[in-house]
């Protein structure tokens, strides 16, 4: 039976990132706007990738000065920003666990963040045969390196599995190195696609 590999943001759990600053900007598009003037994003990007809070920090405050303070804020309140999930895909974790397939996960994580998720989300430890952590091993998908490393580390053939993100870059990223991908656009065609190839 093919194996199926998630993503966690926006495929298991909703990811607000506004949320971890609403205290500061209660509007949520002046809170956005704040964001795109400190490039939130890209910055988030290179956290996932390993780099500490007092890291960051520094890289922001030296390219932003005050403005960047409220990015301290960002682990400590980081649960404000996961505490939606998504539903109908825990329901597809638990079908496929039902029928005796194991499930994988590979996510973009911050190393100091995924203790929030896990905590709030207690079946990240117990739902899953092993999850890459990017903020960890200091790899970011869509490297081929990160991939190869769940395939690696529980002797996985990269044809038997099927990689489930909703980023396309991260899902030509997996295909790249061999494995079957799904873009997700929601659990309804998650489902379909599971049912397709006989999955479920």
């Amino acid at each position: 039976m093919m194996r199926v590999v998630f993503d966690v943001g926006n495929v298991l759990i909703a990811w607000a990132p506004h949320l971890a600053f609403a205290h500061r900007f209660p509007d949520r598009a002046e809170a956005e706007a704040w964001m795109a003037r400190v490039g939130f994003h890209a910055w988030n990007y290179a956290q996932d990738g390993g780099r500490t809070l007092a890291e960051g920090l520094a890289v922001a405050r030296a390219e932003h000065g005050a403005l960047a303070d409220p990015l301290a804020d960002y682990v400590a309140r980081f649960d404000e920003t996961i505490r939606t999930p998504i539903a109908g895909s825990w329901a597809l974790v638990e079908a496929l666990r039902a029928r005796g397939a194991p499930v994988y996960a590979i996510t973009n994580f911050g190393a100091e963040t995924w203790p929030a998720a896990l905590a709030r989300y207690p079946a990240f430890g117990t739902h899953f045969a092993d999850i890459v952590v990017s903020g960890h091993e200091r790899i970011l998908k869509p490297d081929p390196a990160i991939y190869r490393l769940l395939l690696d580390r529980n002797g996985l053939a990269a044809g038997d599995c099927l990689f489930v993100d909703d980023v396309a870059a991260n899902v030509e990223g997996a295909r790249a190195v061999g494995m079957a991908a799904h873009h997700f656009t929601g659990p309804e065609a998650l489902a379909a696609e599971l049912t397709a190839r006989g999955i479920l």
